[in-house]
């Protein structure tokens, strides 16, 4: 099975940045446990702070991966052409969130991605992602 991650903008910061909603530790860290937990899975990870290069890399696994795990950060709430992206591959999509996007501010409660997921996962932290994974299995 082959999976892909995607990170949108400021993900990059994780173990950084607000610490309080995002946690202490760096996705390379988290990422390289996920791997070590599913042995059989062949991951690819990529992320980027530009809408562009999300669209791009959803197209380039959308139609060879068995799964596309995408956390497209603020862009979730703004991004036409992301959800557009999804909507136009095969390959089914989990939308991911670290924090509960519906106790934060108005804004956060609109997802323009959800509807053209297979599912929503939201407010598990960095378990998510593992949460996402498990549902591909």
């Amino acid at each position: 099975m082959k999976l892909a991650i995607i990170n949108g903008p400021n993900l990059n910061l994780l173990g950084q940045r607000e610490k309080d909603i995002y946690g202490q530790m760096s996705f390379d860290d988290f990422f390289n446990a996920l791997k070590n937990k599913f042995k059989n899975i062949e991951f690819a990870y990529y992320q980027s702070n530009v809408e562009g290069e999300l669209i791009n890399k959803i197209q380039q696994f959308g139609f060879t991966y068995d799964g596309i795990i995408l956390n497209a950060g603020a862009y979730t709430h703004t991004s036409i052409a992301i959800a557009d992206a999804v909507a136009a591959i095969t390959t089914p999509v989990i939308e991911v969130h670290i924090s509960n996007i519906f106790a934060r501010e108005d804004y956060r409660h609109t997802s323009f991605l959800g509807a053209k997921c297979k599912g929503s996962i939201s407010g598990f932290g960095l378990q998510s992602y593992e949460l996402a994974v498990n549902s591909f299995l």
